[in-house]
């Protein structure tokens, strides 16, 4: 029995971002899926360094050690982004997830950091299995809140995992033992947030080829709303017979999709790769093989998957052209006339045009004031009302309602990363909500940097860092604690003679006078063990 894997990817920019920050990767032997953060250029520049660091991994059948290959190769991207930020402090802050699947042909070694997520198809029924490093995971891990309401949660997109080039990276490490049959669906949070877990399913299940699925699965996440960028691969494990050729003929050629196939990264232009078909796909850029099937150059000044239904040459929607009527002038007596109605004919059809273009604008404008997301206004969060596009050089949106008391300073690094990107939400309510949980943040965070720094605020308003030794100094003594002295060089040297008292020291029924009561000190703000938990995640100095 030989196995080999049938693959296909594509990318999409979704209906609201303005550019691509995934990236995806398919080979005969490496399946990835990087969804990069960190607003403007950055997080295109994180997924595809990424994506161009681990893709030599698609060479040569790996060793037996999986893990260690897929360790070493995620550290050293991770080493690759540190070094990028050191030579263009601009990039600070980026980053990116990495969901990814090295294939030996029996096994499939898996690395997983962050919410991109990979899927196992088998006998009918789907499973995920990537588990979210995310905030809210961890609250559905404790059982505070339901997988339903996890879909839901303003917070879902706070990342408690990412490849950033800060310290060591822990990502998740398994093998997977494969079976002909098998489909594989890796992801971006782009398809797995607008479609359920059910319509994956029903999808994965019901096309035969990836490259029809690939291009379903992204029709549904733009149906869906297209909230985020959209990157998917769809790999089956296929058995091939000893003579059997034609189905693998395909299985060499790799796909680059996404912000790697727009601008290639440095690292893939190693001399030591470029001569490889992984080293050759990730230097193509977006061209017929931008994704397996159509390619995505269609359209792709709009960021579109494929032509339209009905789309039809170069003439517009369908419509054919309009037979030429060159030469029957001097033939037809009648000819001025029919020049003059059909003139009449094209000016009505000019102005009706026009009003149904001013109208679908009307229209348009007003669809657009009822939406809302949240971004930035300035150094502090903001509701606003419209879309986040520019029209003729006008802005579409306006801001609605601005949180001065939400710093972004404040904020963790991925909400704040998501309140530059924008963070679209159905509703006002559903806004308010949004910007009330990054209030909460800002709110936790000074006060965890307060009780970092002794119970007082940070010069210069930067966030602290809260350590051990200051949440231990926050928290209640308890009441044998209290009855110890709380300066012991204070304390008396001497003991007291037991026939006559401390000059001084009251009598049992004595009074104690007002002057020599104990000075009350204000209490310093105190973190409960949850907020202590989630303060891990605020900005430190």
């Amino acid at each position: 029995m030989t196995l080999v894997l049938r693959f296909a990817a594509g990318s999409h920019k979704g209906l609201i971002r303005e550019g691509n920050e995934d990236s995806g990767y398919a080979g005969p032997r490496l399946l990835a899926v990087a969804d990069g953060m960190g607003g403007a250029a950055a997080g295109e520049v994180a997924s595809s360094e990424v994506l161009g660091s681990i893709v030599r991994l698609d060479e040569d059948v790996p060793g037996a050690d999986l893990l260690t290959l897929l360790g070493d190769a995620v550290q050293g991207a991770n080493d690759r982004l540190r070094q990028m930020v050191e030579e263009d402090p601009q990039l600070e802050g980026m980053g990116c997830t990495l969901t990814a699947m090295l294939w030996t042909g029996q096994r499939m070694g898996m690395v997983h950091v962050g919410d991109s997520r990979a899927y196992l198809l088998r006998d009918g029924s789907l499973v995920q299995i990537t588990q979210d490093h995310t905030w809210v995971q961890r609250l559905v891990d404790e059982g505070r809140i339901t997988p339903e309401e996890a879909e839901t949660h303003p917070q879902r997109s706070l990342l408690m995992r990412a490849l950033d080039g800060r310290g060591q990276v822990e990502p998740d490490l398994s093998i997977r033992e494969v079976r002909a049959g098998d489909r594989y669906l890796i992801c971006s949070d782009g398809l797995s947030g607008p479609v359920s877990h059910q319509t994956l399913q029903d999808t994965l299940g019901s096309y035969y080829s990836p490259e029809q699925t690939v291009q379903e699965l992204i029709q549904l996440a733009l149906r869906g709303g297209g909230p985020d960028n959209i990157t998917c691969i769809v790999a089956d494990v296929i058995d091939v017979g000893a003579t059997d050729t034609m189905s693998g003929q395909f299985n060499d050629v790799p796909v680059v999709v996404g912000a790697v196939a727009d601008t290639p990264p440095s690292s893939a232009a190693d001399h030591s790769i470029s001569d490889t078909p992984a080293g050759r796909a990730a230097g193509l850029g977006r061209g017929p093989q931008g994704a397996f099937g159509p390619a995505e150059g269609y359209g792709a000044g709009q960021g579109g998957f494929g032509p339209a239904e009905g789309y039809e040459g170069e003439d517009g929607y369908g419509y054919p052209a309009e037979p030429s009527v060159y030469g029957t002038e001097e033939f037809d007596e009648e000819q001025p006339p029919r020049r003059k109605r059909r003139g009449l004919t094209v000016s009505l059809a000019v102005l009706v045009t026009l009003g149904l273009l001013g109208g679908a604008g009307y229209f348009g404008y007003q669809w657009t004031q009822d939406q809302y997301y949240v971004g930035e206004d300035g150094d502090h969060v903001a509701i606003y009302q419209g879309v986040n596009q520019n029209l003729a050089g006008l802005s579409l949106s306006s801001v609605h309602d601005s949180y001065t008391d939400t710093p972004l300073k404040w904020l963790p690094q991925d909400q704040r990363a998501q309140v530059n990107r924008t963070i679209t939400v159905g509703s006002l309510d559903e806004a308010k909500k949004t910007a009330g949980g990054l209030q909460d943040w800002a709110k936790l965070c000074q006060k965890a940097a307060t009780v970092g720094s002794g119970g007082t605020a940070p010069q210069g308003g930067q966030p602290g860092q809260a350590t051990k030794a200051a949440f231990v100094a926050a928290t209640p003594a308890t009441p044998g604690e209290r009855e110890k002295p709380r300066n012991p060089t204070a304390a008396p040297t001497t003991s007291p003679s037991p026939t006559a008292p401390a000059a001084g020291a009251p009598t049992p029924n004595a009074t104690p006078p007002a002057a020599a009561a104990p000075t009350e000190q204000p209490q310093q703000p105190q973190l409960s063990d949850d907020e202590r938990s989630r303060a891990e995640a605020c900005p430190k100095q």
